[in-house]
Formats: C-alpha cells, structure tokens, sequence
C-alpha cells in the first residue's frame, strides 16, 4: 500500500467507514447489504439428522476416535473456494460424507446441502512428535469440495460415517463472505486448537517441563490434525470432530438466527488477516464463548474497529488471554500452526504458578474487553444485577442484587480498566471447587463513536440464550448454567437491538 493509499485508508476508518484490503473505501455498492439473508436461509427445510450417533473412543488415547476422523485444510472459506478433506479410518471402508449448515432451521438446529460420496478411505499415518511436540499430518486428500456460490456464511460440518462399522466424527469449517451485515461472528477457531489433545497428550497444554506447568512458551499445535472430544469441562463425545463449537458457541448462533439476526461468520484468524475493514463492515463484532487465544493483528485490528465505530459483545470469558503467533506449516502453507507466546497486560506475579516463559507481552486485554482474566481464572458462579438502571435491563424487571444463578463460569473477567465511562453492570463472587474465592466484573463501555462494548464475563453467556440439538448444558467447578433464561435472551436483544440501530 502507497503512502496515499493509507492516508486514504487511515481517515476512512476514523470517519467509520469500513476500506478494501488496498486501503480503498469499500462503499456499499462493492457488495450489496442482505439483511434478511439469515432470516430466508432459516425459513429452509431442516433436519436433526446432522446430529452423530455413533462414536467410540481409543482405549490408550481417551479423546482420539481413530475408527473414523478427518480435518479440512482450511478452518474458512468463501464461496468459490475449493476445501479439501482428509479422512482417515483404522482399516478401509467407504465412507459417506453428508454437509450440513448449522443454524435454527425451525428448532433442527441444521440444514443438508451436499453429499459427498461414499468415497473410498483407508488408514493414514499418525504423525510423529516433532519440534515443540507438534503432531502435523500430512495425509493425502480423500475428496475436495468446491464451496457453491449461493452457500450463506454460518458454520459447516461434514459428518463422516463408516459403512463398515457405523461409527462418525464431524469435520468443521466455517463459510465466510465480505458482505456488510449487523453482527459478524468470530468463532473461537484458535482456542479450539489450543485445547485440541489429539491425537493422545498434544494440546499447547501439554509439554515435558519438569515443572508441569501447563501455560508456558516452547509448545505448537497444528490445524493439519482432526479434533480430538473436548478434554475438559464438558464431556459430549457426540460433539467429537466439532471443536469447541456445539459446546459453547453454537446456543447463541441458533438463538440469533432464531430470531432473524442479519449474522455473518468468520474466525480468529480472518480477523487477524483481513484487519480493520474486515470488522468495520459490521455494525458490531461477537466474541463468543472460550475466546482465549489471540493474535497480536487480532488485537490491533478489534481496538481499530472500535475507534471506527463498531459496536463490540464480549460474550465469552477468558478472552484475549494469550498473545498466538501464527506459523507456517512444514510445507509452507499460512498462519496453520499456532503457538503460545506472550500473555496480554504481561505476567502478573500470582499468575507464576501456571505460566512461565512468554517473552512477548500484548497490551492490556482490559483495555479492549473492559476487564481481564483474573486469578483464579476458574469458577462457577451467579450473575448479580449491580446496575439495574441501565438500559440493557429493560424489560427485565430485574433489581439491584438479583442473580442469575449458575450463569458465570468456568472462566471470567475482572478488574475494570479506567475507560472513562466504563460502568460496572454485574459483579459477584464465584468459587472454584468451593475452596478457592475469586471475582468477576461484567462491564460496558462508551466508544468514540456512539458505539458501545459490553463484557458479560462468563463463558456460559451463551447457555442462557438456548439449548439447541446436540448442545449438552455443561456442569464445572460444582455448578452449571440453568440454560435457557429470560432475562439473558431480553439483555442480549436489548444490546443486540440498540447496535443495530432498530
């Protein structure tokens, strides 16, 4: 980009004017609004069927179903791209492939667009341990899939089925588009990975220090790898293949789309990619569920879009914790591997007992989110009402001191940043096993713009919106969500009607 070009680029995105990846205005005529894109695509034919059925875990590696897994060489794609699968069973069998878009679809929670097979598929080889415990397959593609131009952005999964044997696991990516919409929708894509153990011991929390403490530099994951069952907090082997997806994020997907929200999807690292004008298309940006790992352009990009105007929903817990530095594959390809390389705000001394060794703070994630990761970072508790005056509580009826039990968990944010006119709309105590007292603070914010960022402070925000098919309301730290509540959908459709401009 010229000098000029990002003079040019530079006051569009202070006027609030979202610009090309050249640094051009994208005016609204490069890609016409769709506002009731989400609402025609629901009012489609659904199905239950996307749901598995059958899955059996490995003896010795717990979370790995090597009977039948498989992974998509992109986490995102845009309609027009060709996505390929790799499949692999423990002896050879056809294997069908069914892709379904997941959404509300009448209450199915999914929708089928494309059968793939059954394709032929035989045994690929696990990886060895490499450099920084990576396990990065580099299995031969078992079937391609060219993206249709008319697929509508949202989550995808490929539900794999053996013929031989019955058993399943899914493969996810998500669809993405440029369109300008109300609400973009990062999925946590980053986080998933850190968490993934596949295919035994070999998540970024897993490393061979002596110390054994799990938050430390030196460790790598790659996206060239099948999702393992998610290894803690939750126990859903019938979410196997899907990331942290159906567990935590997808409640507030369906409940969105329930309602006709204009919703476009992306993940961590498109934000980190596409920068400011990526986010600044839409009127405010979801940060949902376990939102822990972040790039430093992913930072960078959301503080810029809030200084243009976009409106931000941190309806996630523990979010913007660890600065992830993106890296190339063996064979070279982009921002597929990811390791652990700094904590945002710096180490703090109580943080000791964790984590060691991250060398390249960020800024305070505080300063973003309105509050940060406290220690203990784990816990359950209720969501206490501090400000009822505020108007994201109308028609709620809720008083000071009314709690929504269970809603806050298993991480949180506290310790406001001095924004000014940041308030404190619910703050409480949660406890993790009984034994250890933390705090939480949900905040919001004024941006420059009239715009608006609101912290809720809990992974678990989601579980009150809905409890689609497939979705198991989870249970941690000696207490659960109550799942769906009133008083949480009313909260969230005040902010989410407020940033649209309805």
């Amino acid at each position: 980009m010229s000098d000029l070009d990002r003079r040019q680029a530079l006051g569009a995105i202070a006027a609030g004017v979202a610009v090309t990846a050249t640094g051009h205005p994208l005016h609204a005529s490069a890609t016409p609004r769709a506002p009731d894109l989400i609402k025609a695509e629901n009012d489609k034919s659904g199905t239950t069927d996307w749901q598995l059925t059958y899955t059996k875990f490995d003896t010795k590696a717990r979370y790995r179903q090597s009977l039948i897994e498989g992974y998509c060489d992109n986490m995102s794609v845009s309609a027009g791209d060709t996505l390929r699968l790799f499949v692999s069973t423990a002896r050879p069998t056809p294997v069908g492939i069914e892709i379904y878009r997941l959404g509300y679809y009448q209450g199915t929670g999914g929708r089928h667009v494309a059968t793939l097979g059954p394709v032929d598929v035989k045994p690929q080889p696990t990886p060895p341990v490499g450099s920084m415990r990576i396990r990065e397959c580099a299995w031969e593609p078992t079937t391609t899939l060219e993206i249709p131009k008319d697929w509508v952005s949202g989550v995808y999964v490929g539900k794999l089925t053996a013929e031989k044997h019955r058993y399943q696991s899914y493969v996810i990516f998500v669809v993405k588009d440029d369109r300008p919409a109300d609400f973009l929708f990062q999925c946590s894509t980053n986080t998933w990975q850190a968490y993934n153990k596949w295919p035994e011991n070999h998540s970024l929390y897993d490393n061979d220090r002596p110390d054994k403490k799990p938050l430390v530099s030196g460790v790598r994951v790659s996206f060239d790898r099948p999702f393992a069952k998610y290894p803690q907090v939750v126990d859903n082997p019938l979410s196997l293949g899907s990331g942290e997806f159906i567990l935590f994020e997808f409640p507030l997907a369906f409940w969105a789309e329930q309602h006709g929200y204009d919703v476009t999807y992306c993940t961590n690292e498109d934000v980190a990619v596409g920068g400011v004008p990526f986010v600044a298309r839409a009127k405010a940006f979801l940060s949902v569920g376990h939102d822990e790992y972040w790039a430093r352009a992913q930072y960078d990009t959301c503080i810029g879009a809030v200084k243009a105007g976009v409106n931000f929903g941190f309806f996630s817990g523990n979010s913007v914790c660890f600065v992830t530095k993106y890296l190339p594959t063996a064979d070279g390809r982009a921002n597929r591997v990811i390791e652990r390389v700094g904590r945002y705000g710096g180490l703090k001394p109580e943080e000791g007992k964790w984590m060691a060794d991250l060398p390249e703070p960020g800024p305070d994630e505080a300063l973003l989110i309105g509050a940060r990761s406290v220690i203990p970072f784990n816990g359950s508790g209720d969501w206490v009402v501090t400000k009822p005056d505020h108007w994201i509580f109308q028609g709620t009826g809720m008083k000071k001191g009314d709690r929504i039990a269970g809603l806050v968990g298993w991480e949180h944010h506290g310790d406001p940043a001095a924004i000014p006119g940041l308030e404190v709309v619910a703050a409480g105590k949660t406890w993790n096993g009984g034994e250890e007292e933390s705090h939480y603070e949900a905040t919001i914010y004024p941006g420059p713009k009239g715009n608006t960022v609101f912290n809720a402070s809990t992974i678990f925000w989601a579980q009150g919106l809905s409890n689609p098919p497939g979705h198991w309301v989870p249970y941690v730290h000696n207490g659960k969500s109550n799942g769906p509540d009133a008083r949480v959908q009313r909260i969230t459709r005040n902010l989410f009607e407020k940033w649209r401009g309805a």
